[in-house]
């Protein structure tokens, strides 16, 4: 199943948001492929460099922009939860239900400062010192 055919099989009300994040994160970075895979169960688009980078899911209740870079940067994190105050934080991934929940502008402020980070490299460094 391609991106696209998993965007199509979610509800009709939740399809241009999952398709402008999916473009957000394909555009401002590139070092990342999408395929739809596995992940805690569910279905969702996983965009790898090497590793897990990021994911996108539409589940029951919510959808869910997972972001492995925010995990590891406190700095990141702290900027994008009070600036995207509407959605639910955990740790490493944003829960919304809708679209003012995430506005398209700091989604992609998000990424452009995801996209820098090399998480191939830093897993790469912790690998080699333990």
């Amino acid at each position: 199943m391609t991106p696209a055919e998993y965007i199509a099989e979610q509800d009709p009300t939740r399809q241009e948001l999952l398709t402008n994040i999916h473009g957000i994160i394909t555009n401002n970075d590139k070092t990342v492929i999408a395929e739809v895979s596995k992940m805690m169960g569910k279905d969702m688009i996983i965009y790898n460099c090497k590793i897990f980078k990021y994911g996108l899911a539409s589940v029951k209740d919510y959808m869910s922009l997972h972001v492995l870079p925010m995990y590891g940067s406190p700095v990141i994190y702290g900027k994008y939860s009070k600036l995207l105050d509407k959605a639910k934080f955990q740790k490493g991934c944003i829960n919304f239900k809708s679209a003012a929940e995430m506005p398209l502008p700091i989604v992609e402020e998000l990424i452009k400062d995801c996209a820098p980070i090399d998480l191939a490299a830093i897993y790469g460094e912790r690998k080699k010192k333990s």
